[in-house]
């Protein structure tokens, strides 16, 4: 990375609980492609201030995590159609004081169901309804899944979340209907005091096809080991979250990114 100087261009990330791993994956290709550019994770009791200090310093580019996904959509100025539809934000790009902010969530869910080659007829039990959810569940309808249901414990917000993309809601995993695919959109597994909570019953992930956890840190969750001991396809949150990087950094740099070079980024991403 060179010194830092007047002409750098610094991005940020906002979450509650933030880590190294958005942090290492941008600097690690700004060193390798010679940009003159630094990023920086932040955390924030004030979400209006923190988007005035990205409006007011200049500051280049902002990955929004939960729980600001909803929260900063009124205080940017452009909302594209990937967030609109959505109503929730991981991107905001700062052009000379006009925040614009769009959702690489979608965009990385839908290519790994691509990659995978997730059964578009799969019955899908997906838990969880914020903002995170709401890109997973619209990427589910976008690639032609029809089957599959929303366990969510808030019952105003897991309703609208089912009713919006045409799924069915349950309240509690108990409810839900046998699934072929299970997906974790919760922070249950994540590190601190969920780490080691198992995000669906064994029984359910003895007899689905597809364990899909969203959390990327840890990458290995309770749910993926489970997922992983049982036999079962398993999709991380850690490919998540190197997709929606990757993309963020083009949106950031103007510099598309190879296959390559994603994979090796998030893999240093994880060593720290």
């Amino acid at each position: 990375m060179p010194i830092l100087n007047k002409d750098m261009q610094v991005c940020i990330s906002l979450a509650a609980r933030p880590s190294n791993i958005g942090t290492r994956f941008h600097n690690f290709l700004y060193d390798e492609l010679g940009l003159n550019y630094a990023y920086k994770a932040f955390t924030t009791t004030d979400l209006p201030g923190a988007v005035t200090g990205i409006r007011a310093l200049g500051i280049r580019g902002c990955s929004v995590s939960m729980p600001f996904k909803e929260a900063v959509i009124p205080l940017v100025d452009v909302v594209e159609p990937s967030a609109e539809a959505i109503r929730s934000v991981n991107t905001v790009v700062n052009d000379d004081g006009v925040l614009t902010a769009s959702n690489t969530d979608y965009e990385a869910v839908a290519s790994l169901l691509d990659t995978h080659g997730v059964d578009r007829a799969s019955r899908v039990v997906l838990r969880g309804s914020g903002g995170m959810a709401k890109a997973v569940t619209a990427a589910f309808r976008g690639a032609g899944f029809e089957r599959l249901t929303v366990v969510a414990r808030n019952t105003e917000a897991g309703p609208a979340l089912a009713e919006q993309y045409g799924f069915d809601w349950v309240a509690s995993e108990q409810q839900a209907p046998d699934a072929d695919v299970l997906v974790n959109v919760t922070p249950i597994g994540m590190q601190g005091d969920e780490q080691d909570v198992l995000a669906f019953e064994q029984d359910r992930i003895d007899t689905a096809t597809t364990v899909f956890d969203v959390v990327a840190f840890p990458s290995e969750t309770p749910l993926v080991r489970a997922g992983r001991a049982a036999g079962k396809q398993v999709v991380t949150g850690a490919e998540v979250i190197a997709l929606q990087a990757a993309r963020q950094f083009e949106r950031y740099t103007g510099v598309a990114l190879t296959d390559d070079q994603v994979r090796r980024a998030s893999a240093f991403s994880r060593e720290g």
